[in-house]
């Protein structure tokens, strides 16, 4: 198969791993419940949490990472596969735009007509399986930020603008770099309507339940 073909494939691939609607699967099948009706009415795991509780939220949030990080390692085993040695330098590039895909599976879920998560857990499996010390600042600051101020909204949004500087200070390929500030950027676009609700101060905390 020739290389561009496999890469497209890969990118499609990597889309349709990101479009699994994890939360919405795990509502319908074990609660009979249309997760999208209840809370924050999101697909991921922040509101899989306020909804169906904290055991199905963790393997929801386990599976969205896995999404991203089997997203990279489909595009690298496609490089390693179809590439001729003239074309390794680009597989930087094709595994950055796979994880790209991944990104907007998530958050535009062709299962979902086109709509779907914040892209903050497949973000993770992506930006994990590129440069895990990018990954573990960001979950780190994540992390804080959550156990201090409880709100899980400010910490996805934090932990995405501690990627952005961690990836620039690091030696690593530029298209890594270049996916890691563009999809943090997007995870952060996909905030609006909650930066909203923080700057009113009406964003709600761990705890609060939303389900209707």
């Amino acid at each position: 198969m020739d290389f561009w073909i496999a890469n497209l494939a890969g990118f499609v691939g990597a889309y349709l791993l990101g479009s699994i609607p994890t939360a919405y699967l795990v509502g319908k099948r074990f609660y009979g419940l249309d997760i999208r009706e209840f809370g924050s009415k999101s697909v991921g795991a922040t509101n899989a949490l306020r909804v169906l509780g904290k055991w199905p939220a963790l393997v929801i949030l386990l599976i969205d990472i896995l999404k991203g990080v089997a997203a990279v390692v489909l595009a690298r085993w496609i490089c390693a596969e179809f590439s001729t040695p003239d074309q390794q330098p680009w597989a930087a590039w094709a595994t950055s735009l796979a994880g790209i895909a991944a990104l907007l599976g998530h958050g535009w879920s062709i299962w979902l007509g086109f709509s779907g998560g914040k892209s903050v857990a497949t973000g993770l499996g992506v930006v994990l399986a590129l440069s895990w010390p990018v990954a573990f600042g960001a979950l780190a600051v994540f992390g804080i930020v959550v156990a201090v101020a409880r709100i899980v909204s400010l910490g996805s949004i934090l932990a995405a603008l501690t990627a952005i500087v961690l990836i620039c200070v690091l030696d690593v390929p530029t298209p890594y770099r270049l996916l890691i500030v563009a999809g943090s950027l997007y995870v952060v676009g996909r905030h609006r309507a909650n930066l909203t609700r923080l700057l009113a101060g009406t964003e709600p905390r761990i705890g609060q339940s939303l389900r209707r």
